[in-house]
């Protein structure tokens, strides 16, 4: 997004998320990064890092964002919502905002400034369009019947919930 693109009360929206990053880091909570969703003009749910105090290496800002506006939401998608984050999402990140399908993401730092301080996800972003066999880490894949007949019995059944 352009700043062109900005809309009234994104930099009040992101300055929250950024001084969110700041209060949770300097509490010891996590890393430097905060997020926040917002829906109708208001913020539904806040999110910070919190790799290091929950030992869980997708707790990131967006995630936990993300997880909270949901339960909040009491739904999986972000439909009408924005995302704010003080830092451009990580790979990881990306993925889970897309898979919530919010209308945007409105960021401060970029992800060249969160690797000046340490935070490379440069690495991933190149692992991930390589096919399996290509990546630094190993993928094996092993075919299953018994997995197929999984996606099988997903793809005949009539009350599924689309995601």
């Amino acid at each position: 997004m352009a700043a062109a693109d900005a809309t009234a009360g994104d930099d009040a929206f992101l300055r929250e998320a950024v001084r969110l990053s700041r209060e949770k880091m300097e509490a010891g909570l996590g890393g430097p990064f905060g997020a926040v969703v917002v829906r109708d003009g208001a913020i539904i749910a806040r999110g910070w890092n919190q790799v290091t105090t929950a030992h869980d290496p997708t707790a990131h800002a967006e995630i936990t964002a993300i997880r909270a506006a949901c339960q909040a939401l009491g739904h999986f998608e972000l439909r009408g919502c924005t995302i704010y984050t003080s830092c451009e999402p990580c790979p990881m990140c990306l993925g889970a905002i897309y898979w919530a399908r919010p209308d945007r993401v409105v960021y401060a730092n970029t992800r060249q400034d969160a690797a000046a301080i340490g935070f490379d996800d440069d690495f991933i972003y190149r692992e991930v369009p390589l096919p399996p066999g290509a990546r630094s880490l190993t993928f094996v894949h092993l075919p299953s019947d018994e997995a197929r007949a999984v996606f099988s019995a997903w793809e005949a059944k009539p009350d599924k919930l689309r995601y």
